[in-house]
């Protein structure tokens, strides 16, 4: 199917799907993770390793995936996808069935679901980029808002799953919503680049490797630095905040509704993304102002008192990690060449929720179980993303000035 025979509007609604459906998938495996890890006998220092193995096998994955594209683009990137998602299918069986799983193979099933599951998502992205980079008008940064109220929206329902049929409940619908977004991957255009576009180029591009792509481009790799940290002080906000809402006498009951408030307020964060892109605000000046809000927010929950004042707090979400990922994503469109886009989206994706979420999950991991034995219950996780937030702006900052050198 050529661009000139496709429908823009329905590609674009086609796309927004594809986000609901990822973002759905992830709410169910993520947003209960620590609950699911607890309540099968864990420790803090257990969980923080198994979440951080998930990420760790996403950096190590995705870089593969994302240079195996970029040589082979003959291969449509919705089959690479899908059969990354078929192959976290048949390890979330295992993962789903088997709740009595010892440490080690749970440590196997957490190797796959990063990456294969994690690394899907920035081939999605690809797949939107390619027809963005032709002209195509697919809006990106609302699909990635639409999906980001998806996740909202499913966590407050796995909530009430949760509170009917316990927490493992949840990794049923894991299951189910696996099996749609392979459908609506499956069913997403295959991309061919105009003919026109092909016989006008005298050059042919060749994919550089990863060394190539950071040595040769010195703002992107001090950037990736930046999102690394910024990433790492965020993620135990997110993935361990059932302990915050513990530490304040909160629990399952409240996580639900604070994953909603905190996700939900990522799609204005996509609007407003838009606007300043249409008032020509370059991506990479966005970027340091949404690891400013992962600072604010790190600071309001260390100093928030009780549950309430917690889940008044994840709104800043909308100017942090709302307007995080749509920057990130056009960040890497403007800074890389167009022959290295797929690996350089899986970079972007190994650095932020790839090495940043092993990080901030090891940090986490750690910080929860001192803290504990110095009766600062969850503040020595937060006080820890609080630093990590403020070095991320430092850096960011220095990677500006490096392009203006």
């Amino acid at each position: 199917m050529t661009t000139q025979r496709l429908d823009p509007r329905r590609l674009d609604l086609q796309y927004i799907a594809l986000q609901v459906g990822y973002w759905a998938l992830c709410a169910s495996i993520c947003a209960y993770q620590a609950s699911i890890l607890q309540a099968r006998g864990f420790s803090p220092s257990q969980m923080g390793t198994l979440v951080a193995t998930r990420c760790l096998a996403g950096i190590l994955f995705q870089p593969l995936l994302g240079g195996w594209a970029d040589r082979h683009p003959q291969v449509p990137l919705k089959l690479v996808v899908d059969l990354s998602l078929a192959l976290s299918l048949v390890v979330s069986l295992v993962y789903t069935f088997l709740p009595t799983l010892p440490f080690a193979p749970t440590v196997l099933v957490f190797v796959v679901l990063g990456g294969f599951e994690i690394s899907a998502y920035p081939l999605i992205d690809s797949m939107a980029v390619q027809f963005i980079r032709v002209g195509v008008p697919i809006r990106y940064s609302l699909g990635r808002g639409i999906g980001s109220f998806s996740y909202a929206v499913s966590a407050v329902l796995l909530g009430f799953q949760s509170a009917r049929w316990g927490v493992e409940a949840t990794l049923l619908s894991h299951l189910v919503l696996l099996v749609l977004e392979m459908a609506l991957v499956w069913s997403f255009p295959t991309f061919q680049a105009p003919q026109e576009k092909q016989t006008q180029s005298a050059v042919p591009l060749h994919p550089h490797s990863t060394l190539e792509i950071l040595r040769s481009n010195p703002v992107f790799a001090w950037m990736l630095l930046a999102i690394l940290l910024s990433l790492t002080a965020a993620t135990p906000l997110t993935n361990f905040l059932i302990n915050i809402l513990q530490a304040k006498g909160g629990g399952d009951q409240h996580l639900g509704l604070a994953c909603f408030l905190m996700a939900g307020s990522e799609l204005p964060g996509a609007i407003l993304f838009d606007k300043l892109r249409r008032r020509g605000v370059p991506s990479g000046r966005l970027l340091p102002l949404s690891m400013v809000f992962v600072l604010i927010k790190s600071i309001a929950l260390l100093l928030a008192p009780s549950v309430a004042v917690i889940l008044l707090v994840q709104p800043l979400q909308m100017l942090g990690y709302g307007i995080f990922v749509p920057a990130s994503v056009y960040f890497v469109s403007e800074s890389v060449p167009p022959a290295d886009q797929v690996k350089g989206q899986a970079l972007m994706m190994s650095f932020s929720n790839g090495l940043g979420g092993v990080l901030g999950s090891l940090a986490a991991g750690r910080t929860l179980g001192l803290g504990q034995s110095l009766g600062m219950g969850a503040n020595l996780m937060v006080l820890c993303s609080l630093t990590c937030a403020g070095a991320s702006i430092l850096l960011a900052l220095f990677a500006l000035s490096r392009k203006r050198g």
